[in-house]
């Protein structure tokens, strides 16, 4: 065998069709796009037009559920909080919420309230004020000699475009006469 007799299998390297050459190429005039219009032109992909078939988004039904008035909760373990505290970012025994969690980067947003976990160990003591926190959380910062405070933040509901406090919106309204 020699390098310069070496082939292809007859038919394994098809050459690409050449369209807009004349009638007698058999692609010849509308080069196999069909009539006029948006997708003669180029650069054009219907999305999810099937052919006048019903489309597959369509066809299928429709699932799941999003629940706008969902509580979304930062949420911070008592390993970070514990690491933060061997960092220096978090002073042993001092008072914690959600402004030093900001501060100390363990968030980034507040949201609905810190849910506090209990992943990790935490050895020094320390108070902490949450929106929520898990019993197995709760018992190991009490085990540590600190304390968890649970703070409901107080509920908002949308009047007329602002946020106002339940209290607020259950105030009766005086009516003036025109």
């Amino acid at each position: 065998m020699k390098l310069n007799t070496i082939r292809d299998n007859k038919g394994a390297r098809k050459s690409l069709m050449r369209v807009g050459r004349g009638y007698g190429s058999g692609k010849g005039r509308t080069a196999g796009r069909g009539g006029k219009g948006q997708t003669a032109r180029t650069g054009v992909a219907v999305n999810g037009f099937e052919g006048g078939q019903m489309p597959i988004f369509r066809r299928l039904p429709k699932r799941g559920f999003n629940n706008i008035f969902k509580k979304v909760f930062a949420v911070v373990n008592i390993g970070t909080i514990q690491k933060a505290i061997d960092n220096k970012l978090i002073k042993a025994g001092q008072e914690v919420d959600e402004v030093v969690l900001m501060e100390t980067g363990l968030i980034k947003r507040v949201r609905d309230g810190v849910r506090l976990l209990a992943d990790g160990k935490l050895t020094d003591k320390i108070t902490l004020k949450v929106a929520g926190a898990s019993e197995a959380a709760v018992k190991a910062v009490e085990k540590a000699g600190g304390q968890v405070i649970v703070v409901a933040k107080p509920a908002t509901i949308l009047e007329k475009g602002k946020k106002t406090s339940q209290k607020e919106a259950k105030k009766p309204v005086k009516k003036t006469k025109k």
